[in-house]
């Protein structure tokens, strides 16, 4: 089996060892690797053959969850492995919740990651409690598009309409656009109950 396999994580040696895992798992799959979400995302976009995401959750761009939902957003038929220093049991949870198909701590060793590679690769997804409440919104938030969760979370890290605009290359009217379909989606009336609705799932922007 060809195809692509991404792998976005910050430190070089792990990124190293996720690919020596990947490839002998899919000897024939071509391994790409980044440092940051934006580069992942742009990647992620660009690839036509992509056939599995191996992402941890705290890289760079990457803040809570946020890297899971735009990644799934974006490839919604992609399984996401997360591979993350995390706290686990939460953390699979919320990373299932938010599209991806299984958690897995670094702390793993080579043969668990392959495994868990394999697993994702065949189809295999760990199931999230169910929890309602929990589940509904993380729906919610899944409906949103790309563009919709970015503006979001330029929404939690305070930012203005015009502010998102020109982060996202778009028109002020734009933005106020997809604020209101996030609004509907996510079945309240203003910015704050949307901020407070994602922080909710794991969501929360951590200012420096």
């Amino acid at each position: 089996m060809t195809g692509s396999i991404l792998i976005a994580d910050d430190h070089p040696l792990f990124r190293q060892a996720l690919a020596m895992a990947a490839a002998a798992v899919r000897p024939n799959a071509r391994i790409v690797e980044c440092a940051n979400l934006p580069t992942a995302l742009n990647e992620a976009i660009a690839a036509d053959d992509l056939i599995l995401i191996l992402l941890d959750l705290k890289m760079p761009g990457a803040e809570g969850y946020s890297g899971v939902a735009l990644l799934h957003a974006e490839k919604p038929g992609i399984p996401i492995l997360v591979v993350s220093s995390a706290e686990a049991a939460q953390a699979a949870r919320n990373a299932v919740r938010f599209g991806a198909v299984g958690f897995l701590g670094k702390d793993a060793g080579l043969d668990a990651i392959e495994q868990a590679i394999a697993a994702a690769l065949d189809g295999r997804k760990i199931e999230a409690p169910v929890d309602d409440a929990v589940d509904t919104v993380a729906a919610q938030i899944a409906s949103l598009t790309p563009t919709q969760l970015k503006v979001l979370l330029g929404v939690m890290k305070g930012r203005l309409n015009k502010q998102i605009a020109y982060d996202l290359g778009v028109g002020e009217a734009t933005v106020k656009a997809h604020m209101t379909a996030i609004l509907k989606k996510l079945d309240v009336q203003n910015r704050t109950q949307a901020v407070l609705a994602a922080k909710a799932l794991g969501l929360e922007l951590v200012h420096d």
